[in-house]
């Protein structure tokens, strides 16, 4: 995998073991507490073989600043699919903008290349 695409499909994979880590529990509501959080740590433990990787590899091609707005913009995508697929709860028309605006706050980032 070249330095470009690997940081994507990396932080991809990152992300969405982030997202179980921090929403998964949520539909295990009557779960103690202490299981989430034990839960969601081993998860996150598991999302940072990925994000780790995908930083130092995608740092020879680009910068701090932009690995970071492309894991936001990564988070958003993989947020929208794992909302309305594992939680079932729908997306609106102001998500759905907001995500638009955040998105193209992002592209600003990357501008200077």
């Amino acid at each position: 995998m070249n330095p470009q695409t690997a940081p994507v499909l990396l932080l991809i994979a990152s992300n969405i073991f982030m997202t179980f880590a921090w929403y998964g529990h949520l539909k295990f509501k009557t779960s103690p507490l202490w299981i989430a959080v034990l839960a969601s740590w081993s998860i996150a433990f598991v999302e940072y073989w990925f994000a780790v990787p995908a930083n130092r590899i995608g740092s020879a091609v680009y910068s701090a600043a932009e690995l970071k707005t492309m894991q936001e913009v990564i988070t958003l995508i993989v947020f929208a699919g794992f909302s309305v697929l594992y939680l079932k709860e729908p997306l609106g028309w102001n998500h759905l903008i907001g995500f638009v605006l955040i998105a193209s706050g992002a592209a600003f980032i990357f501008q200077g290349r």
